[in-house]
């Protein structure tokens, strides 16, 4: 049975957190608990980046998709932390590659403690992940994360592939996106099905819910880097440009720019740079363009598919929350 009647208090994300405190309390404590290697670097690393204020978006959409599915017992607070040390250690990964200064308004772990340990530290979190989910003796949740954690890294050498190539057709950011992002948000919200031994249609709709609304949060995220405030965002904005990547508002823009503008912004791409001038001159240009709202729509359309895919679910708490949570991606700031 779905997780009782729809509450009608939930209307905005903030209802969602308090809602799911507890919860998500729960999911923390597992985060602090698992940090226990014998290393004692390894854990300062991990807590560095860890408790750096993440929002925990991945263990929430776990735990509503289980509660969604009738799930009444605790080991979603477990997985829950698991996918979210899987999540952590793409951060570390992508800060290196990325050559990052700045993750969530702090230094990154690479700037306080250097590339290798970022990336060994990065590699722990994803074997501690991977033998704490054995524990659950389930072949599905395997196969899930097993899959989750290959596309993110084929995600990753396809997005290096195309660095600093701004002829990248759409359909290969968007695969990229898929990859990267909607790969590890798919697997939680599936993951939390198996947990309530749901059916195989609930699996797969959840894991489609979940796919949807990972793909407008990475297109919504690539649009803040151009219109957010830097200082709530966390981090300088155009630096997307600045590390050689086109993403959807830019690719947009190469299409619907001037031949001399064009020409500016592969330079820019070409040399990583971008001055303050630059980059309220690109802003301008996406405004002017409609690139801006082009991407906005191309996430929204993306998130009417994700509240499609839970029709199949009767109305309960646990899915005006999914609700909610899928709407958020397209309209938070940061």
């Amino acid at each position: 049975m779905p997780q009782g009647p729809i509450t009608s208090t939930i209307n905005n994300m903030a209802d969602v957190w308090e809602a799911y405190r507890d919860e998500l309390d729960g999911v923390e404590c597992q985060v602090r608990g698992n940090l226990d290697s014998s290393v004692a670097l390894v854990n300062t690393v991990a807590g560095h980046i860890l408790n750096s204020g993440g929002k925990r978006i991945r263990p929430l959409l776990l735990l509503l998709s289980a509660r969604l599915c009738g799930y009444t017992g605790r080991d979603h607070h477990q997985l829950g932390s698991l996918v979210e040390f899987i999540h952590t250690a793409t951060l570390l990964h992508d800060d290196v590659v990325d050559d990052a200064d700045i993750r969530r308004g702090q230094r990154t772990a690479r700037k306080v403690w250097g590339n290798q340990i970022s990336i060994l530290v990065g590699d722990y979190l994803y074997s501690k992940a991977i033998c704490q989910a054995v524990d659950f003796r389930s072949q599905g949740i395997n196969e899930v994360l097993a899959e989750a954690c290959k596309k993110m890294a084929e995600g990753e050498v396809l997005q290096l592939y195309y660095n600093g190539n701004p002829s990248m057709p759409e359909a290969e950011y968007l695969k990229i996106v898929e990859h990267k992002t909607a790969g590890l948000i798919a697997a939680a919200c599936r993951m939390g099905a198996i947990l309530a031994d749901a059916s195989a249609a609930q699996q797969d709709a959840l894991f489609q819910f979940g796919q949807h609304l990972g793909i407008a949060f990475q297109v919504a995220d690539d649009t803040l880097d151009y219109t957010a405030n830097g200082e709530r965002l966390g981090k300088t904005l155009g630096q997307d440009l600045r590390q050689g990547k086109a993403t959807l508002p830019l690719l947009h823009l190469l299409h619907h720019c001037s031949e001399q503008d064009r020409r500016m912004i592969i330079d820019r791409m070409e040399t990583r740079t971008l001055t303050e001038e630059d980059l309220a001159r690109l802003i301008r240009l996406m405004s002017d363009a409609g690139s801006i709202a082009y991407a906005a729509d191309r996430a929204r359309s993306y998130i009417d598919k994700a509240q499609q895919d839970l029709n199949l679910f009767e109305d309960c708490t646990a899915k005006r929350a999914l609700s909610v949570a899928a709407n958020y991606m397209v309209t938070r700031d940061r």
